[in-house]
């Protein structure tokens, strides 16, 4: 008897993980939660960016005075646009380790399709969210040297350093474009269906996602969430473009 128990256990299949199995699986599920923690903090950082742009609505002096408070918040703890830059030092490392996340989670998404386990649904939200996610970083090289870094005016009837020197002047100036104004709502829509599956993922990375009740509860709020950003986004520009603001 102990020799056949001993041969029986011998055929058993496994059903251990191998060691280079589960450092793979640890890794992945590594790379899923600095995603959503990296994508969480741009949804903060968002939502308090789409109230700044909003006072846009209050006119040239309620705009500009905020500009200004943000780079005088602070002091004299803080020196002048000392909050700007801790800001700007966090977005920065979480757009690194968001980058870094999304692309070797795309490597690897890759090589399982070559072995034929990913469904096709997946495979088509996973595709959007890349390109998508692409689109939204080159267009924010080009929001961030418009208004931030460079300051162009692309506007040929507003230009000078008049405008460029005024926060609310050049972004009027900037959306009385039409070809810019397109540019924008082409970005918000790319935005809003990042952040729809991005915000529901990141719950369901975080294990907020237990219940059929939960998940149905994670999925509103990505849609919601997205639908508010995007359209508090979508304000100021569309006010400015149809002429409510000048």
């Amino acid at each position: 008897m102990p020799a056949l128990g001993a041969r029986y256990l011998s055929v058993m299949p496994s059903t251990t993980l191998s060691p280079r199995g589960t450092t793979a699986r640890s890794t992945t599920i590594a790379l899923k939660l600095l995603m959503a923690v990296t994508g969480l903090v741009f949804v903060g950082y968002l939502l308090l960016h789409m109230y700044g742009n909003l006072k846009a609505l209050t006119g040239e002096e309620g705009f500009n005075e905020y500009a200004e408070h943000l780079r005088s918040f602070g002091e004299p703890m803080l020196p002048h646009g000392g909050l700007l830059w801790i800001v700007r030092v966090v977005l920065i490392l979480s757009l690194i380790g968001h980058a870094y996340a999304s692309f070797k989670l795309w490597s690897r998404a890759d090589s399982a399709r070559r072995t034929k386990y990913a469904a096709v649904k997946s495979a088509a939200t996973a595709k959007w969210m890349r390109w998508g996610g692409v689109f939204i970083l080159l267009f924010l090289v080009w929001h961030l040297l418009q208004f931030t870094i460079v300051k162009i005016s692309v506007n040929p009837d507003k230009q000078g350093a008049n405008v460029t020197s005024n926060p609310y002047e050049l972004v009027v100036a900037s959306f009385q474009v039409w070809w810019m104004v397109l540019i924008y709502v082409a970005a918000m829509i790319a935005l809003f269906m990042h952040l729809k599956h991005g915000v529901y993922s990141a719950q369901q990375t975080l294990g907020w996602t237990s219940s059929p009740k939960a998940h149905v509860r994670a999925m509103t709020i990505g849609v919601a969430l997205a639908a508010l950003i995007v359209v508090g986004f979508l304000i100021p520009p569309l006010s400015i473009a149809f002429g409510l603001i000048d």
